[in-house]
């Protein structure tokens, strides 16, 4: 079956999902903007937790050093995608650290220099494996859990909206983004037979499609006037 469609074929519809999961992904990326809004707006970062965006920001760095030539031959729309997102996630960790008060400034701004410290490691230490199909396994299980991980994080935000029989929590188009993102890399994955790819992002769809069945089930249930959709602290 696959000696009837052409390495060409398989290039083109590789590329094509590879430059959808990029598009789809920018709206993750944008969908902090209005907590961030807010943020400005008060001077204050009232309850809001800063350290999503700090794991934001390490799996997104780990992820586009895999994508990078020194790891992968043949993933360079991975990088693109999660360094645009890197650039993202320090704005959002930069503005939080200048709006909030004094004892999470210092631990923000240390879990920061502590992410990059990490990937610092992360990156050095894979340069210093000279068989590049053991760097690559290495990078490659490593950015999988971290993708895992972070597709698993609005476990929590779902069982809140079953809680609460409220979406006010999970927006629409933030679960949309993540399921077609999670979708694009998914064939981007398989077009380019990296597990590594496929794997989390088949999950990431998976839960995508779990989050939309769970908006349009409990989007028109009763509940308590809606406030300004923002992502929240909910541990």
């Amino acid at each position: 079956m696959a000696s009837l469609v052409s390495p060409e074929t398989f290039e083109i519809c590789k590329q094509a999902a590879g430059i959808a999961g990029n598009i789809f992904a920018f709206g993750l990326f944008v969908s902090p903007i209005p907590t961030f809004r807010r943020i400005i707006r008060n001077q204050s970062t009232e309850q809001f937790s800063g350290i999503p965006y700090i794991y934001a920001l390490l799996n997104c760095l780990i992820c586009a050093w895999y994508g990078s030539p020194f790891i992968s031959s043949d993933n360079l729309l991975v990088t693109t995608v999660n360094s645009v997102g890197a650039v993202f996630q320090l704005t959002y960790i930069i503005i939080y650290i200048t709006n909030t008060e004094k004892p999470k400034k210092f631990k923000m701004s240390a879990l920061l220099v502590a992410v990059f410290g990490l990937f610092a490691v992360i990156a050095i230490g894979s340069m210093l494996v000279t068989d590049l199909e053991v760097r690559h396994l290495l990078i490659g299980f490593l950015s999988c859990f971290t993708l895992i991980s972070m597709f698993a994080s609005p476990l929590s935000v779902m069982n809140v909206v079953i809680q609460t029989r409220s979406v006010e929590f999970m927006p629409f188009y933030l679960s949309l983004s993540t399921f077609l993102m999670s979708t694009s890399f998914l064939l981007y994955g398989v077009f380019n037979f990296d597990p590594f790819i496929y794997v989390p992002n088949g999950i990431g769809t998976i839960l995508g499609i779990a989050q939309l069945a769970l908006y349009f089930y409990y989007h028109n249930k009763p509940k308590e006037e809606s406030r300004e959709p923002l992502i929240e602290s909910v541990a």
